[in-house]
């Protein structure tokens, strides 16, 4: 590239947002979006990229079964949990189907609000069990205490303590997520405290986009 030519538009800063399960990903998501904010939630994407007519649920039935699907043709989630529920082998498969259809579609949402703002949370809650964070530029975790994710849960999904309990187990270790956090969010319930945590960061990100050149597909020049 020469002087004359055009330099390449930047992209805002991207941050993943993680959490464990009951931290409160939602809240510091919907505290982001109130402030403009793009906000694209892997979750949500997760369950468009199964609905009927879509080429990942063909796939997932071609490869666990059409009795996957109800009357309907919408995906019996219940039953598909129960299929990869302890098989490492059908989960492995699973994801082989479902994140490359949701990275892309994460990808498109994302280049799509692109001029939205200076940055935007990307939503993925399991970051920390082993997915890829080269495409973002922070990694904000919601932090709880154990217990509190406990009581949380079995308040919110009328489940025993030992079920909430076994849930947390299935996911990484705190320590674990807290060891990819570039930013935290302290969870113990109290609104008001997140609030003032997300405007202090929204403020942060602001200021670090300022900073840093993100080109298209690159990392915020450190």
């Amino acid at each position: 590239m020469n002087a004359t030519d055009p330099q390449p538009a930047a992209r805002p800063l991207r941050v993943a947002l993680t959490g464990g399960i009951a931290s409160g990903k939602s809240t510091v998501a919907n505290l982001f979006a109130a402030r403009g904010v793009p906000v694209i939630d892997t979750d949500l994407i997760a369950r468009e990229v199964v609905e009927p007519g879509q080429p990942a649920l063909a796939a997932v039935a071609a490869a666990f079964g059409n009795d996957l699907l109800g009357p309907d043709g919408r995906l019996d989630r219940r039953r598909l949990r129960e299929i990869i529920f302890g098989d490492a082998a059908a989960r492995t498969r699973l994801e082989a189907i479902l994140h490359p259809a949701i990275r892309a579609e994460m990808e498109r949402q994302s280049a799509a609000a692109a001029r939205a703002g200076p940055y935007q949370i990307l939503v993925i809650p399991l970051l920390a069990e082993g997915g890829r964070r080269d495409h973002v530029d922070r990694v904000l975790v919601v932090d709880a205490p154990e217990a509190v994710q406990v009581e949380r849960l079995m308040a919110r999904d009328s489940v025993t303590r030992e079920q909430a309990q076994a849930s947390l187990r299935a996911q990484a270790q705190r320590a674990t997520r807290l060891g990819i956090a570039d930013d935290v969010v302290t969870n113990t319930g109290r609104i008001e405290d997140l609030r003032a945590q997300v405007a202090a960061l929204h403020e942060r990100y602001v200021q670090l986009a300022a900073e840093k050149v993100v080109p298209p597909n690159g990392h915020a020049a450190q």
